[in-house]
């Protein structure tokens, strides 16, 4: 009768070593086909100040138009769970920051009339969403690191109790449009824009739970989502999405649909509803390793 024997287990040195030598190959080929290793843009400057969200899960409401049985309802609700931290600016980003850019020769000067009388401690405005991916490209290069705007999600999870809910509790089965058009009507009679729309200090408008600071004051912030309608069918499902990425989610007291190239908000450029009083920007800091390597190959054309 044969001796079933097991084989001994394999060290995990002879594993590690393979993988050392996988990634340090990976490394050199990255900087030989210039990936990584390029040198600031100029001289470095410093990091703006961050907070750090720790990973949770966040219940979170789709932004976009939601359409059912041909009648306008809320979007869903879904329960994200987000597995690593985020690294987001504490403040937006300043004018005198954005006014660094401009120097530089990088980004566009703010809309005129936005022009800050300290600029170093309130936020720019009058800037686009073109303006805001220049400024973050610029930062980039400036300092080292790989900064990006945030998505509508990544501002919902850092603002946590302070993010907006722009659902109208209207319920989904009714089909009486007047009671959505009632409903919206309230709303926006209750978004009346404020009282004081001048852009206030940092720090004005205080913290959230997580330390992030002034969101949902005056300034509405640009985000990386665009803008999208959803069509479902009578359980909720979605059996259609199509989105338009000219027009651009700005999240702040309430969510805004902006074109890209909108620097006053006031002045139309799609705006649904009341328009934000004025629209700035902070950016998320990307802390993975290989992140870099991502931008380096999205500049080549070789990543989406």
């Amino acid at each position: 009768m044969a001796v079933l024997t097991s084989k001994p287990g394999i060290p995990w040195t002879s594993l590690a070593l393979p993988t050392l030598l996988l990634v340090a190959l990976a490394g050199m080929l990255a900087v030989k086909v210039d990936l990584i290793g390029a040198p600031p843009a100029g001289p470095m400057l410093d990091e703006p100040l961050t907070v750090e969200i720790a990973p949770r899960a966040f219940d979170y409401r789709d932004s976009g138009e939601f359409f059912r049985n041909g009648f306008a309802v809320d979007g869903p609700i879904k329960t994200v769970a987000v597995r690593r931290p985020l690294t987001i600016m504490k403040y937006q980003v300043t004018a005198a920051d954005y006014g660094r850019c401009v120097a530089d020769g990088a980004c566009a000067p703010a809309e005129p009339g936005f022009v800050a009388k300290d600029a170093a401690i309130t936020p720019a405005t009058g800037v686009s969403y073109d303006d805001a991916i220049t400024y973050a490209g610029w930062l980039s290069g400036r300092t080292g690191e790989v900064w990006r705007l945030p998505t509508d999600q990544d501002l919902a999870f850092a603002a946590g109790t302070r993010f907006p809910d722009d659902a109208l509790g209207i319920d989904i089965n009714s089909t009486n449009p007047a009671d959505r058009w009632l409903a919206d009507y309230r709303r926006e009679a209750a978004r009346k824009a404020s009282r004081d729309p001048v852009p206030q200090p940092l720090g004005r408008f205080g913290e959230n739970e997580y330390g992030l600071a002034d969101f949902a004051g005056n300034v509405w912030e640009w985000t990386a989502t665009c803008i999208r309608r959803f069509i479902l069918d009578k359980a909720g499902r979605v059996v259609n999405d199509a989105a338009s990425c000219g027009i651009y989610v700005a999240s702040g007291k309430h969510r805004a649909a902006l074109s890209s190239f909108v620097r006053d908000p006031k002045g139309g450029g799609c705006a649904v509803g009341v328009p934000p009083d004025n629209v700035g920007f902070r950016l998320v800091k990307d802390t993975r390793w290989y992140a870099p390597i991502l931008v380096r190959l999205r500049e080549k054309g070789l990543a989406f």
